[in-house]
Parts: structure tokens; sequence; C-alpha cells
């Protein structure tokens, strides 16, 4: 018996993948990251199955329930807010469960900054305005590496969705702002992406803190920067007419 650990997705508890799903359907056992993940998506588990909230828990404590369950023949879920590979605190406890000799399942889930771009109605690599996104966080009480600051990673100017950073959003855009992005670079931020209660604010790098403040928003939310929000945008090539392929002479 092995643990799953399933990304819930976003929000919207249609968003989660149908495998993740069906893994959850089936748990005996869900510890669900409380503070973060839908409780609705909690519906879909069996009236039988024995729930508990990790925002409560340690490591130590969340690695105890998946062995006891697992040394009980019992399905067990580990359940994390939009994809664990970003952010999730996979690698520590699967390390844990490694040396314990649990083995255990990854299924992957809808991230919420894929959530945001649908809601945000955006592709973030647009032909010739930007070809590549950078994800990352502004440092907190969690150090960042000194070569990927926000600063830095500004001088690429290209679309940029920052986690975990709501609450510090006037010394993200300076920082972005002295890395070289100009002060009427468009951003966003959205407050719990796919959620009912989801709530966008659109503005520049120079204002967005400003109507970050009026609206009260300083967690839970993404801060989404670059020319992928403006108007401007090119045709790609793929479907053009005059673009030769190999599926289309």
């Amino acid at each position: 018996m092995n643990v799953k650990f399933v990304g819930a997705g976003p929000g919207d508890p249609e968003l989660i993948t149908l495998k993740g799903y069906h893994a959850l359907s089936n748990a005996d056992v869900v510890i669900y990251a409380g503070s973060l993940v839908n409780p609705e998506l909690l519906k879909y588990c069996k009236p039988s199955c024995e729930i508990h909230d990790s925002a409560y828990l340690n490591l130590d404590e969340i690695i105890e329930l998946c062995e006891k369950g697992v040394n009980s023949g019992k399905s067990v879920v580990r359940l994390h807010t939009g994809d664990f590979s970003i952010y999730g605190s996979l690698r520590e406890q699967i390390e844990r469960l490694n040396a314990l000799e649990i083995g255990y399942d990854l299924i992957p889930g809808v991230s919420s900054f894929l959530g945001a771009a649908s809601s945000l109605e955006i592709e973030y690599t647009i032909p010739e305005i930007s070809q590549s996104l950078i994800i990352t966080r502004m440092e907190g009480r969690t150090p960042v590496p000194k070569a990927e600051s926000i600063r830095s990673f500004a001088a690429h100017k290209t679309s940029m969705a920052i986690f975990l950073s709501s609450g510090m959003i006037s010394d993200v855009m300076t920082e972005l702002i002295a890395g070289g992005y100009p002060k009427a670079t468009p951003a966003a931020m959205i407050y719990k992406a796919t959620w009912p209660d989801e709530r966008i604010l659109r503005g520049t790098l120079e204002t967005l803190p400003a109507l970050a403040a009026e609206a009260g928003i300083t967690k839970t939310a993404l801060i989404i920067v670059g020319e992928c929000l403006g108007k401007s945008y090119n045709d790609s090539k793929l479907y053009d007419k005059d673009f030769k392929h190999e599926f289309r002479s």
C-alpha cells in the first residue's frame, strides 16, 4: 500500500484530475492542507474516511499518520493545494517515507498559476512578446537564493507569476521596477483563483499596491506581471496558412 500525494487543483473542486478524484474517493485516510484546499473536495470522500487537517500538524505528525495508515492496510491520500511540485513541501515528506521504506504515488494537480491565467483570460506566452514564464516568490521568513531575487528576474521583463508574496506587494513592485520593468507594466493580483469568492485586481506595477490595500487583500493571492496582461499580441505561426510544417503543406 502506497501513500498517494494528490494535487487538489487551485480551488474549483471540478479542477482536480480524474486520477486524483479516484484516489480521493477511494481513500480510507486523507491528510489535507486545510488552510488552502477547498473543503468542498472532501465531499468526494466516502463517509467512513478518516480526515486530518495538516494545518494543525507538524511534519513528524503527518508522517506518523501516513505510516500508521499504510501499516494498517489503509489507502492514504496526502491532499495538497494546486500542484505539490510548486511550494508544496513535497521533498521533505517523500524523503521521510523513503527512510521508512514506505512507497508513494504522485498524482499531479492544476496549479493556481494556471487557474489564474484562465480567470484572467490570458496566455503567458505570446509570440514575439513573451516566450517565458518565471514562477517565483518574494523573500520573507523563507530565504530565497541570492541569484533568484525578484529584482534579478525582473531584468528579463517576461511574464511572471509571484506566489506567497501578496502581503509584501509594495516591496514586490519596488523590486520589479528596480530590476528593470517599466512602472507602467501591466500587473494583476488574483485572490483565491477559481474559488467562488475569487477577486481580480488589475493595474500596473505603480498602481497595484494601492488597489490591493483598498481591497484589503494580503494573503491567498497570486501576483501576475508582464505584457501578457496587455492588449498587444501576435498570431502564432502554428495556424498561419502560409506556414508549412510536417502536418500541413
